[in-house]
C-alpha cells in the first residue's frame, strides 16, 4: 500500500533533526546549539531544546512565529533566528553552533580571513560580534542580525557562531566551512604566519566562494551519512 506523502512541515522537521545531528556529528555542538528552518514568511521550525546530537528519530519540533514572542519551552537564543529571518527573505535555514576553532580566535579578536576555498565563502571575513552577553534579549539578537547583514555567517566573541543559508543544508554546510576556515586561521596563528600568509583578492574569493559544484549536496551527504532519517 502506498504511504501518504509527507507534509511540508513533516519533511522540514525531518531535515531539521538531520541537521541537528549532523552538526553534532561534526563536533560543532555539544549540549548547546540549535538549528531552524523557515516554514513560510511568518513561521520557522526549531529543533527540540536539548543537545542536538541527542534528538531522536521522529522527535517533535516547534513552530515559532517570526514576528511574535517566543513560545514557552523554546530556547531564548532562538531570538537570533527570528531576527535573521525578519531581515533576510533569502534565508531558509540558520545554524547556531560552537566551533572549536572559532572560539579561541574570537577571544583574540580574530576571525578567519579569506585565504582558501572554504574561507572564500565568507570573504573578506565574517563579522565579529564583541558583546559577550547571551542572545536572550530581543535587542541583542537584533544587533547580531544587523551586524551580520547579508553575510553568510557571523562569529560571536567567546560564544560560537551563526550561519544562514538559502536552505537548511546550506546553513549546515556553511557551519562546517566556517569551522574549517577557523582551523586554517588558527593553524597560521600558531605557526606565527597569520600576518604574512596570503589572502585572496575579491576576484579570487568570488570565484572560489560560489555554490556551483554541488558543494552543499556533497557536504550534506557526508555529514548525514548513516543517519537513520537520511534518504536511502
Amino acid at each position: 500500500m502506498l504511504q501518504p506523502a509527507a507534509t511540508s512541515e513533516e519533511h522540514t522537521a525531518r531535515m531539521l533533526r538531520l541537521a541537528c545531528r549532523a552538526i553534532a556529528r561534526a563536533g560543532l555542538v555539544t549540549a548547546f546549539g540549535h538549528c531552524s528552518a523557515r516554514l513560510d514568511a511568518d513561521h520557522l521550525l526549531v529543533g527540540p531544546p536539548k543537545a542536538p546530537g541527542r534528538i531522536q528519530v521522529g522527535e517533535a519540533c516547534t513552530i515559532v512565529e517570526i514576528n511574535a514572542p517566543l513560545p514557552a519551552g523554546v530556547l531564548g537564543e532562538v531570538r537570533v533566528h527570528q531576527q535573521i529571518y525578519r531581515r533576510r527573505p533569502d534565508v531558509s535555514g540558520v545554524c547556531r553552533f560552537y566551533s572549536p576553532s572559532l572560539m579561541p580566535l574570537s577571544l583574540m579578536g580574530k576571525v578567519p580571513a579569506a585565504r582558501d576555498v572554504f574561507s572564500a565563502y565568507f570573504a573578506p571575513s565574517p563579522p565579529l560580534w564583541l558583546d559577550t552577553r547571551l542572545l536572550r534579549q530581543d535587542e541583542l539578537a537584533a544587533g547580531v542580525a544587523e551586524m551580520m547583514g547579508a553575510a553568510r555567517g557571523i562569529v560571536l566573541r567567546g560564544n560560537g557562531a551563526v550561519t544562514a543559508g538559502s536552505s537548511l543544508p546550506e546553513a549546515v554546510a556553511l557551519a562546517w566551512m566556517l569551522d574549517q576556515a577557523g582551523r586554517v586561521e588558527l593553524s597560521l596563528h600558531d605557526a606565527g604566519g597569520s600576518e604574512t600568509a596570503m589572502r585572496l583578492n575579491a576576484v579570487q574569493a568570488a570565484d572560489l566562494g560560489q555554490f556551483a559544484g554541488r558543494e552543499v549536496e556533497r557536504l550534506w551527504d557526508m555529514l548525514t551519512a548513516e543517519d537513520q532519517e537520511a534518504d536511502g
